[in-house]
C-alpha cells in the first residue's frame, strides 16, 4: 500500500477512529459504535475496509508490519546539512535561496520576502503532478512532509498561482514544467 492509498483510507473519520482504537488492542465494535454515536454496522463496515486493506488483522488489531511498510515508502529526508534535491532547472540565485530555506527535505521557514517565497513555492509545486487532481487532505498530507504550517503553504500555493482550487479539489497550474522532449523547464 502506498502513502496515497493509506491516506485515502484514513481520512474517513470512522475508519480513523477504528485505527485509533485498534492501537490500544482489539476493536470492540459495539463499544466503539457507542462512543462515536454511530450504528454498529457503520463501524463494522469501516473495520472491514481496513481489514481488506491489510491495516487490521482478523482479530481487529493493528497489523503493525503494514504500517511499517507504508512508513518505509514515504519520502526519506537526506541527512541534516545536505541540500534539498531541487527538481527542475534553477539559477544559482534560486539554488542559493532554496539552500537557505530547506534543511534536507524540510522547509525550515516560509520566506516573508515575496521573491524568495515564490522560489520556495515553485519548488514545492514540483511535488504535484500536472494533470492530477488532489483532495485537500492529500495536499495537506504532502505539505506536512515539508513544513508544519501546511495550511499557510497551501494558501500561498493557491494565492501565487501554483495550485488552483475548486470544490475542495486542487491541481497544479503553475511552476516549472519539464519539457518531455528536452528534459528542460518549459
Amino acid at each position: 500500500m502506498d502513502p496515497r492509498q493509506f491516506l485515502s483510507l484514513v481520512v474517513d473519520p470512522v475508519r480513523l477512529a477504528v485505527l485509533g482504537y485498534a492501537a490500544t488492542g482489539p476493536v470492540d465494535l459495539d463499544r466503539l459504535a457507542t462512543r462515536l454515536s454511530v450504528k454498529r454496522r457503520t463501524v463494522a463496515k469501516a473495520a472491514g475496509r481496513l481489514r481488506a486493506a491489510g491495516l487490521l488483522d482478523d482479530m481487529l488489531e493493528l497489523d503493525r508490519e503494514t504500517f511499517r511498510l507504508v512508513a518505509a515508502s514515504l519520502p526519506q529526508a537526506p541527512p541534516p546539512g545536505e541540500s534539498v534535491t531541487a527538481q527542475g532547472v534553477w539559477t544559482p540565485d534560486e539554488a542559493e535561496i532554496l539552500s537557505r530555506f530547506f534543511s534536507g527535505e524540510r522547509l525550515t521557514a516560509i520566506p516573508s520576502n515575496l521573491t524568495k517565497r515564490r522560489v520556495v513555492l515553485d519548488r514545492l509545486a514540483q511535488e504535484f503532478e500536472p494533470g492530477l487532481r488532489y483532495q485537500e487532505a492529500e495536499v495537506n498530507f504532502m505539505l506536512q512532509l515539508w513544513h508544519v504550517d501546511h495550511a499557510a503553504l497551501r494558501r500561498s500555493l493557491v494565492d501565487e498561482g501554483f495550485l488552483t482550487r475548486a470544490d475542495g479539489v486542487y491541481w497544479r497550474t503553475g511552476g516549472r514544467f519539464e519539457s518531455p522532449d528536452r528534459g528542460e523547464s518549459a
